[in-house]
């Protein structure tokens, strides 16, 4: 089963300082966090903004090839948890052909921003993430397995429609 979420926000690990994407499940008030890269962060962050850069940068690129090949993406799906890194696929639809792509989630959620579709999650992956001793999972390399000192306050940051 998969759940569909929205991205909620953007943080910073404060022991870390790295970026984070936290998705919300629409059906409950599950969470998701997954570390990013700073680059991946700020193309997600110009998107949420709607901060249009005077030329395409990579995530709209790729989606203007996708589109220019006469492709669609349907959806992403952050589809693994294992050894502490997120893994995803891009659900692309080309002439009636469903055409699944690798993807990073963090490279996967910025396409989705910009093509405007759902962003799920399985189930695993988020009762995998709950069950880790350590909350410190990176997409982008292991972190320590200190523990993550969240903020005392997570300030309110609307949903965000994929």
């Amino acid at each position: 089963m998969e759940r569909e979420v929205k991205v909620r926000g953007l943080l910073v690990d404060p022991t870390s300082n790295s970026p984070i994407v936290l998705l919300k499940d629409v059906g409950s008030d599950a969470m998701l966090p997954i570390w990013v890269g700073p680059f991946e962060a700020n193309s997600i962050a110009t998107e949420i903004e709607k901060v249009s850069p005077q030329r395409p940068m990579t995530h709209d690129l790729l989606r203007n090839v996708i589109n220019q090949m006469g492709g669609v993406v349907s959806r992403v799906t952050v589809t693994e948890l294992r050894d502490n890194t997120f893994f995803a696929v891009i659900e692309i639809s080309v002439n009636g052909v469903v055409v699944l792509i690798d993807s990073r989630p963090s490279d996967a959620i910025a396409l989705a921003l910009r093509a405007d579709c759902p962003i799920f999650i399985r189930d695993e992956v988020l009762e995998r993430s709950r069950t880790d001793e350590s909350l410190a999972v990176n997409e982008e390399e292991d972190l320590s397995d200190d523990e993550v000192e969240w903020p005392e306050e997570i300030e309110d940051v609307s949903d965000y429609r994929m």
